[in-house]
């Protein structure tokens, strides 16, 4: 994956989003939904998704890319030539100076791939089995407040039984003045939503709003993505499991973030006194 990231930000004008470079990438290699659809251990990400987020990390420790606080990647030169790259140098070159860091390289039967801390893996996957083990109540409930912590009002959590799939409703308020009705759909499972489940919530929505909501803890097809956004169709806003853990982490919900103090003695000032 580590040329084709590189060849997804020259084709989106040198910068994007995770989400745009994933998009550009799987239309690059053509990959089929049984292959997107893939998940990386037990966590919710997909295979997919974790080899493009260590393709970015080694391109960025490689010197190639280089991402803002805003989530957005970009290459470090519009000049680089992908024919010239070599993606076995880029892995070795950037292991030899995580080596003489003292970094702990992967132990010799790992995959490559495997870039991120057991740390960082630990606690998504802690994070996504507790997800997984809430009752449907429960979970509909967590969706309400996130809602709510990210700006929503007037979020309430319906649950009708024969409501179409319908699980609340809540008004978007856009920098304080503009707002739009949403209704959410909640699906905890650890499997990817459907095109024709994306059709069944837009059907549920008909003459009631204009904007929907589909949350999951697992992940979407991607003709599940092209539903909601099919033009002349109601618009589907979609958050799979990556990005609800992710979510859940900015906000604090469930997550709590420790962070570690560094003090380092400055010999060198006092050799001035």
């Amino acid at each position: 994956m580590l040329i084709p990231t590189i060849q997804a930000l020259q084709t989106l004008g040198g910068s994007g989003t995770i989400e745009e470079i994933y998009e550009q990438v799987v239309q690059l290699l053509n990959l089929p939904d049984q292959v997107l659809e893939i998940t990386h251990g037990s966590t919710s990400q997909s295979e997919v998704e974790y080899r493009l987020a260590w393709s970015r990390t080694y391109l960025k420790k490689y010197g190639l890319l280089e991402n803002s606080a805003r989530g957005v990647w970009s290459l470090a030169s519009t000049s680089v030539n992908p024919d010239n790259l070599d993606a076995r140098e880029i892995v070795k070159a950037v292991r030899d100076v995580d080596k003489k860091k003292s970094i702990v390289s992967e132990p010799s039967d790992e995959p490559s791939e495997a870039i991120e801390t057991s740390d960082e893996l630990a606690w998504q996957q802690q994070l996504h089995r507790m997800l997984l083990s809430l009752d449907p109540n429960a979970f509909e409930r967590l969706a309400q407040r996130l809602l709510r912590e990210s700006g929503f009002i007037q979020v309430q959590v319906t649950g009708k039984s024969g409501d179409g799939g319908i699980d609340g409703v809540g008004i978007a308020r856009i920098n304080g003045f503009l707002s739009f009705h949403v209704l959410f759909q909640c699906k905890r499972y650890q499997g990817s939503v459907t095109a024709s489940q994306i059709r069944d919530f837009r059907g549920a929505m008909q003459g009631r709003t204009d904007k929907g909501l589909l949350i999951t803890t697992g992940t979407f097809t991607r003709d599940a993505i092209k539903e909601a956004t099919r033009d002349g169709a109601p618009p589907i806003d979609l958050i799979d499991g990556e990005q609800l853990i992710q979510r859940l982490k900015e906000l604090g919900l469930g997550v709590k973030i420790t962070m570690i103090e560094s003090v380092e003695v400055n010999t060198d000032w006092f050799t001035k006194i």
